[in-house]
Formats: structure tokens, sequence, C-alpha cells
């Protein structure tokens, strides 16, 4: 379902946020797997300590403080400090399922992933016409219970990244 993007021209079809909606038994097997996806990644630590967003008791809130804390120590001892934001705009499947072996997501989970990732179809409902179903190429289904979790895992790595 297209959502405009606030003060956006409607004639535009890129304004358009989408958004999925679920069947009940997707919605079912998207909770196994966040659940389970959770148990792996909680065991074995893979979330990086710098990564707040979407997690348990972590809030965007404590990770700006943590940001100003990190500036003005920077500014106290007369070092520089700089940031990067950086706002991603479509996961790609492929990278998204490489990362998820290689943070070793057990193979029945990882299967189910795929499953749900590649080749997934789409189709847009405007009023009462619907689209033709398109596979989509890019992005994680945005609306999806999973979905923030699997943008986490995405850009997990990121500050760990030398440049």
């Amino acid at each position: 379902m297209p959502i405009l993007k606030p003060g956006k021209d409607p004639t535009q079809p890129e304004n358009y946020q989408p958004i999925s909606l679920l069947s009940t038994l997707s919605k079912l097997t998207e909770n196994f797997i966040l659940d389970k996806l959770n148990e792996h990644l909680a065991e074995n630590k893979i979330l990086c300590p710098e990564q707040f967003g979407f997690r348990k008791s972590l809030t965007t809130t404590h990770q700006l403080l943590r940001v100003v804390e990190y500036i003005t120590s920077g500014f106290e001892k007369g070092e520089c400090a700089c940031a990067v934001f950086l706002d991603v705009y479509r996961v790609w499947i492929q990278g998204l399922i490489h990362k998820l072996i290689r943070y070793k997501i057990p193979p029945h989970l990882l299967q189910l992933l795929k499953s749900y990732l590649e080749e997934r179809k789409f189709a847009v409902k405007i009023g009462n016409s619907i689209s033709e179903a398109k596979i989509m190429r890019a992005g994680i289904p945005q609306g999806g219970k999973i979905s923030p979790l699997l943008y986490s895992l995405y850009v997990n790595d990121i500050p760990k990244t030398h440049i």
C-alpha cells in the first residue's frame, strides 16, 4: 500500500513509501523468525554495542546522549570529532543474506529468511484498482515486524569498518 511521504509531490512515484500488508500466516511466520533470530543474536552477542536502533531497552535518545558525550569529551581533550549519518535507501538482499551467513544464523532459520526475502512479489492497490504483481529486486518489506532487525543486521558492521 503506497503512503505519500509528508510534503512530497503526489504525482511522483518515488514520493510514496511502500508499506507491506501481511497475511495472518505471514505475521505468525515473522513472529517465529523474529523470536528465533533474537535468541541467536543474544546468545552469540552479534549486534554491536554501538547499535541502538530497534533494540529493547535502548533508544535513539540513548545513542544521541552517547554521541554528545563523545563529542564533549573530544573537545575537552582538544581533539577533533566528526560524525557520519547514513540513510540506507534500499537493503541489498544478497548482501543481507551474505551477512546472515557470516553471523552463523542456523541453517533452518537462514532458509526461512531466504524464502521470505528472495523473489518476493508485490502488487500495488490504490482504491479499487490493483496492479500486476512484480518481483521486488531490492529492499526488505516495510511495515513487517522483522524488518527493523534485518536492517540492524545489515548495518551492524558499519561501526567496525575502518576507512
